[in-house]
């Protein structure tokens, strides 16, 4: 029998293949796109190999009815029953890992995933892994082992536990509770095993969003450093540490920095030189600091993080992008809320960002979705009754002239209230255009005549909506597909003064998350503040008990 150690060698290559139909349903008499019709066909072709798919043979087979028995024997796998039963009558029954010489070798690639599942950022076990290890190594002896239904149905079984696991994440509740209202994805796991081996290994890939994959691999490159390092804090200094500076901290910065990959220089000396002020920016610029190459009391807090709590915040973030959906070659726009940053996304890479402000750890900006389906020029402010209750009524109590000063009226009562608007104008909070996608929480983008708000590095200063540092440039991309909306024109609309609202022929999905930890374009991994203290509620969630 081969070692444990040659056997998890043996195992170490695995992948699946990236999701092609996304929770995409149509209606049968809507017209159907060709991107659909070429899904669908490819599906079909799918569907068309399964037989192949694993092991070729169709003779050796086992009794329907040891599925039952297997789900006695093993209840902690009674929520995939139905992806087991489904998988198999597609098979009829015959042996998808085993063939006549016995078990093979692309068992490998789900014994992979089963075996190492720490590599996800997962620390519970599978269910029944020691029984799991038992029955994969016998089945990889030296000698013929015939084909075993147990080993068969637990190595399919593992699959499905793995899958949801390590691609769905904690349960709808979980991400309700923290109240992350963005549609959690729906994959069809049966699909992604029925197409296991059908793409090369270096094309395949795993249906979750894009960040997973990324973090994945900071993860483990953190992890080797705490096994290795000892991160012993750094000492302030009054004026901090800047350009032709010497001293022995210096060099312990030198040092962090070289094992966090920011600094490629000298670690020989302890002079402060430019290519550490490079590194300080850089760092500066991976934690959404003032990036002056001064290393002050903000850069040296960050520097000075446990790499344990690194490792947490990789985690939680590893677990926000089990839930968001998988995106295909499409549009779309990200507001990654602790980033204070809109990203305009094509085919699934940045085209451009900007800055936006949001809501204060009072008035938090909703996590969630919607499709951009308006442009509004030279809005109106409708004001929401809770502003009106907390902020107008008391100032128009004090001052009559209150709504003239700020340009207010009312136009109505309600529940006791009165319907405040403010016009539309240079000093109109909404500025001069806004982008509505409905949503019943009363958040969408908007321009604003605050524009200093921008420069700052912390910008939660609203009471929930996104203001927008580019507004011009963000109306110009949604009306870019209507050649009679020149910059010009969309100047002369934002300085009307009189409301105007084009309706988009095609709406723009616009996701509104929550990220304290991504990767950036140019591979480097972010690290942003928790604005709303969210992760450690959720590292309890996923970490219960556990010393990292």
């Amino acid at each position: 029998m081969k070692s444990k150690g040659s056997l998890f060698n043996y195992l170490m290559y695995a992948g699946i293949l990236i999701c092609t139909a996304c929770n995409q349903n149509s209606k049968s008499s809507e017209k159907r796109s060709p991107e659909n019709v070429a899904r669908d066909s490819t599906l079909t072709e799918i569907k068309k190999t399964i037989s192949g798919n694993f092991s070729p043979q169709t003779e050796l087979s086992f009794d329907s009815t040891y599925l039952h028995q297997f789900f006695q024997e093993y209840p902690a796998f009674h929520p995939y029953e139905a992806n087991l039963k489904r998988f198999y009558r597609t098979r009829n029954f015959a042996y998808a890992w085993f063939d006549k010489r016995g078990l093979i070798e692309q068992a490998g690639n789900v014994a992979n995933k089963v075996i190492n599942i720490e590599q996800e950022g997962i620390r519970q076990e599978l269910p029944y892994r020691q029984e799991f290890d038992s029955l994969l190594a016998e089945a990889q002896g030296e000698a013929y082992v015939k084909p075993d239904p147990r080993t068969e149905l637990m190595l399919t079984a593992g699959y499905f536990a793995f899958a949801r696991t390590a691609w769905e994440g904690l349960n709808d509740s979980i991400s309700q509770a923290m109240q992350w209202f963005v549609p959690r994805k729906k994959v069809s796991y049966s699909e992604f095993l029925d197409s296991l081996l059908i793409q090369p290994r270096e094309r395949v890939k795993e249906p979750v969003y894009r960040q997973y994959e990324l973090l994945r691999t900071f993860l483990q490159r953190y992890q080797e450093l705490n096994k290795k390092e000892v991160w012993s804090p750094i000492p302030s200094k009054k004026n901090g540490y800047q350009q032709g500076d010497k001293s022995a901290e210096i060099l312990q910065i030198k040092h962090r920095l070289q094992k966090y990959g920011d600094f490629t220089g000298d670690t020989s000396t302890n002079l402060f030189d430019v290519a550490l002020v490079a590194a300080v920016k850089q760092f500066q610029q991976r934690h959404g600091l003032l990036s002056d190459g001064i290393l002050g009391g903000s850069t040296l807090t960050e520097l000075n993080v446990p790499l344990k709590t690194r490792i947490q915040q990789i985690i939680v973030n590893m677990e926000r992008s089990r839930w968001l959906p998988i995106h295909a070659e499409s549009d779309y726009l990200v507001v990654n809320i602790p980033d204070y940053t809109l990203r305009v996304f094509k085919n699934d890479s940045v085209t451009w960002k900007c800055r936006v402000v949001v809501g204060k750890a009072v008035h938090k900006t909703v996590i969630f979705s919607g499709d951009i389906k308006y442009v509004v020029f030279s809005p109106y402010w409708y004001v929401p009754a809770s502003i009106v209750r907390k902020e107008i009524v008391p100032g128009m109590r004090r001052d009559p002239n209150y709504l003239n000063r700020h340009n207010m009226q009312v136009i109505g009562q309600r529940n006791g209230l009165p319907i405040v608007r403010q016009k539309p104008g240079p000093r109109n909070s909404l500025g001069q255009v806004k982008f509505l996608f409905p949503n019943s929480y009363s958040i969408y983008l908007h321009d604003t005549p605050s524009k200093s708000l921008f420069q700052e590095n912390s910008r939660a200063f609203s009471h929930g909506c996104i203001r927008v540092s580019e507004p011009a440039r963000l109306a110009a991309y949604l009306l870019r597909d209507y050649p009679q909306w020149t910059p010009q024109k969309i100047k002369a609309a934002m300085e009307a003064g009189k409301e105007q609202t084009i309706t988009l022929e095609k709406v723009l999905p616009v996701y509104i998350v929550y990220f304290t930890a991504f990767i950036d374009a140019q591979g480097n991994i972010n690290f942003r503040k928790d604005i709303y203290d969210r992760d450690e509620r959720l590292a309890e969630m996923l970490l219960p008990n556990v010393t990292i």
